[in-house]
């Protein structure tokens, strides 16, 4: 990136939903996140985070106010089939959650702007989730553009092994990378 960016995180709502559907069409991002974008499977995949009736969020990530990707970010323990494939590879801490993300813009990709959003959401998870005490994320070894983003943003390979990919045209090999909240915030709980 040129200059330091500064991030916010707001959750999605369905006026963002358009939006969503253009970033989930681009192929950068089509290309791993094989999602459908008609309205009605926009509606299926977001409106229940968006109405808070579903577990996890889906966050609006904000680069000096514009929109430039999203987040997921979610409890394991929420999610018990996605926890046991994590388990199966590693240890899962207790109250350990994990994030999803994407780069809208293909214009924004390769240029640190993905690191520096990781960056900014495990600050945000450390200062807003103090019950949280590690992320875990698992990134389909062929795509060594996200895991090197989560390395850039501190994260260090676990495991690897066996998971079920969000995309049916990958191989199943995935790479676990963890980040355990720092010893300081840990002790006092803040972020």
């Amino acid at each position: 990136m040129a200059r330091p960016v500064t991030f916010a995180f707001r959750p999605v709502t369905r006026a963002d939903f358009a939006l969503l559907g253009r970033w989930l069409e681009q192929p950068h991002v089509a290309r791993w996140w094989d999602h459908e974008t008609t309205p009605e499977a926009l509606e299926r995949d977001f409106g229940g985070t968006a109405d808070g009736t579903e577990p996890g969020e889906d966050l609006l990530a904000l680069a000096d106010g514009a929109p430039v990707g999203l987040v997921q970010r979610s409890r394991l323990a929420d999610f018990a089939e996605y926890r046991d494939e994590f388990a199966a590879l590693t240890d899962v801490p207790d109250g350990a959650a994990t994030i999803d993300y994407l780069v809208g813009d293909a214009g924004s990709i390769g240029r640190g702007l993905g690191t520096a959003m990781i960056h900014a959401v495990v600050a945000d998870t450390w200062r807003t989730r103090p019950e949280v005490p590690a992320l875990l994320v698992a990134v389909v070894a062929a795509n060594p553009r996200s895991w090197r983003a989560l390395e850039r943003a501190g994260f260090r390979r676990v495991a690897e092994g066996p998971m079920e990919p969000d995309n049916p045209v990958d191989d199943p090999l995935h790479y676990v990378y963890r980040l355990d909240r720092p010893a300081a915030d840990a002790v006092t709980g803040s972020g």
